[in-house]
């Protein structure tokens, strides 16, 4: 056996003697790449696009599109399927839903090509004597959770028209003119924040720019409703079961609020008429997307007949403060010309964390959620940053490119990576705003002044106002002199530093933690099914056993437990979520360890958590007596 295996080596050493070595220019050099896709130009595109969409399939979730497109001349031409998305701050266009693309010119198929690195793009060889490209393409809608966002339900749909469109390569999407139709299944009706007639089922858009439709999605169904909560704003209702559109007055009176306390902060309305798209559904996915005449709204059926078994109202206030901070004032550097231009994120904490700031404060001053609940959901909001291991090495800042990061997948150890916390952070930074502008000038400023004034521009605008970070910083000091600037770049560029919930205690609340749930807590439970333990034994358990979370250095990541787990037993007795809080509580009188059966991948075995603290629930505590800062910012205008 060793004669043979020599044998071998010898043979081998001869043949790559005999092999010349390789020459230094035959090694792998990269093949050269050149774009072809032409940028856009802010010029007028010659002709206008028609769309009409086939929307009566509702059976298999199946959107057909035929789409003409004048084209000037023969030659090269690239068409485009949007990619990167307003709202969603990433390149989150649904290509892989899009099937059965068929391009023709003059009743002749034109072959396309799919660009090899932009996907997004099919470029195309117009054929003389073509005056107008014919493009038919289906949008097939997941029809199961685990396809992706269910837009099409037997009674109820969300029609998004970039999701079935394709339009020119080389011009700004606002100079690209387009009239849209739509087929919806007979007997259904459809609203949208882009004015329509209809005759029957088919309802006729009016001519538009692509920039401006694509921002004027529609949401359709069988059972609908529409509530006037202003000359100027409507709540459009759409729901899987008639018995779900039964509102009370007194609940939309609340609604009626919202609208009449936002044009009170902003003093302005940045449309000519704003929908509420708000969908009722078990059917299609829930939603939560703003655009700039319209938002779409979407969660689970219970809205207005569960009304005070829920508190988490906040959804409306937030997409509605869009119209004005992140629709008209958009950060200089997330404005595009077109949807394949990438999107840079970096004032997201103005975008989206002022927004989360107003949601928050509207909804109180509407009576939507009352003042008590609200500052329950801020100790929830303060408690989760503040026990944030993240924050030790990771800025806020940095979290801006978290949509381009994680395409808002679901993400673990979430307390260790952060996960969009511009958004929650953001709102407390915008507290220590507020709270600095009330010391600084005594009593007359604060966060409202900055409100007005640099959101409160034109009325009835309903283009775009692009800032800067210079421009934030310069509006604030206008009002009240400060070193804006200084104080805003470090708190969104620092790391290892508390969590900035100062401003809340600056105006008049402080954070603390009792062994006491309070309803918006409990509430949460109940709603979400699960069992939060984060601030004690450093867990939250749904109500079949499952870990749905485990905070990094908490006694349960300690104990070795992670997201995946699932606890069978608490101290020998079978796992509930209400066992588990006793254990937790018992604990605090002993000195013995809470045991854990836990079941992880196919194994079972106990796991010792050694914590004796007791439950801990965050909660709000007024601090000094009469009016504080926050006390005024709540209180209806």
């Amino acid at each position: 056996m060793i004669r043979n295996v020599a044998r071998l080596l010898a043979v081998s050493l001869l043949a790559s003697a005999a092999m010349p070595a390789l020459a230094e220019n035959s090694k792998p050099q990269p093949v050269p790449w050149i774009n072809t896709i032409p940028d856009a130009r802010d010029i007028p595109y010659p002709g206008t696009i028609t769309l009409d969409i086939d929307a009566t399939d509702t059976k298999r979730g199946i959107f057909t599109t035929r789409e003409t497109i004048p084209v000037a001349q023969a030659g090269s031409m690239v068409l485009l399927f949007p990619k990167w998305l307003p709202g969603n701050h990433s390149p989150t266009g649904q290509l892989d839903k899009v099937v059965g693309l068929h391009i023709r010119g003059n009743g002749k198929d034109i072959a396309w090509e799919r660009d090899p690195v932009d996907v997004f793009a099919y470029h195309i060889k117009v054929p003389r004597g073509v005056k107008t490209l014919d493009v038919d393409l289906q949008f097939a809608s997941a029809t199961a959770a685990d396809q992706g966002t269910i837009v099409m339900g037997p009674d109820i749909m969300r029609l998004q028209w970039n999701s079935m469109s394709l339009y020119p390569a080389g011009y700004f999407t606002r100079q690209i003119p387009i009239k849209a139709t739509v087929k919806y299944p007979d007997g259904w009706h459809a609203s949208s924040g882009l004015p329509s007639k209809s005759t029957g089922s088919v309802y006729s858009y009016d001519k538009t720019n692509y920039e401006i439709l694509v921002d004027s999605p529609v949401l359709a169904g069988r059972y609908f409703k529409r509530w006037e909560l202003s000359p100027r704003v409507d709540l459009d209702v759409y729901a899987d079961k008639p018995e779900e559109l039964a509102a009370t007055p007194e609940q939309i009176d609340l609604h009626k609020n919202l609208a009449t306390q936002a044009v009170k902060l902003f003093g302005t309305q940045h449309y000519d008429k704003y929908v509420f798209l708000f969908a009722l559904s078990d059917q299609i996915a829930g939603a939560g997307l703003e655009h700039h005449r319209s938002s779409e709204d979407g969660v689970k059926p219970g809205y207005f007949l569960k009304w005070k078994e829920n508190s988490n109202r906040n959804l409306l206030p937030h997409e509605y403060t869009h119209s004005w901070d992140g629709k008209f004032r958009r950060g200089a550097d997330l404005w595009t010309p077109d949807f394949r231009t990438p999107m840079r994120d970096s004032l997201l904490w103005v975008y989206e964390g002022q927004t989360q700031f107003w949601g928050y404060v509207l909804q109180a001053r509407a009576g939507l959620v009352s003042k008590q609940d609200t500052l329950d959901q801020y100790a929830s909001i303060m408690a989760q940053l503040d026990n944030r291991p993240a924050r030790n090495w990771r800025p806020m800042i940095d979290t801006t490119n978290d949509p381009a990061i994680s395409r808002r997948a679901p993400r673990g150890w979430v307390s260790y990576q952060r996960s969009e916390d511009y958004y929650n952070e953001g709102l407390l930074i915008w507290m220590q705003v507020d709270s600095i502008l009330r010391k600084q000038s005594g009593g007359t400023k604060s966060i409202d002044d900055f409100a007005s004034k640099f959101f409160g521009l034109t009325d009835g605008d309903y283009g775009e106002v692009t800032y800067t970070f210079d421009d934030v910083a310069a509006t604030l000091n206008s009002i009240q002199p400060y070193d804006w600037a200084g104080f805003l770049q470090k708190r969104i560029t620092e790391v290892g530093a508390p969590a900035p919930i100062s401003g809340f205690a600056a105006n008049g609340y402080k954070l603390i933690y009792t062994d006491e749930q309070t309803p918006s807590t409990k509430q949460a439970e109940t709603t979400g099914k699960r069992t939060d333990l984060t601030y004690s034994i450093g867990l939250a358990v749904n109500n079949e056993g499952a870990l749905t979370s485990v905070q990094w250095d908490g006694p349960a990541f300690k104990a070795g437990l992670t997201v995946s787990d699932t606890i069978v037993a608490v101290n020998g007795t079978a796992f509930s979520g209400q066992v588990l809080k006793e254990a937790v509580t018992a604990a605090k009188a002993g000195k013995d360890p809470i045991i854990l059966l836990v079941k992880a991948n196919d194994r079972i075995a106990p796991v010792s958590i050694d914590y004796h603290d007791g439950l801990r629930y965050p909660r709000l505590e007024k601090i000094g007596t009469g009016e504080g800062g926050l006390d005024k910012l709540l209180t209806p205008r």
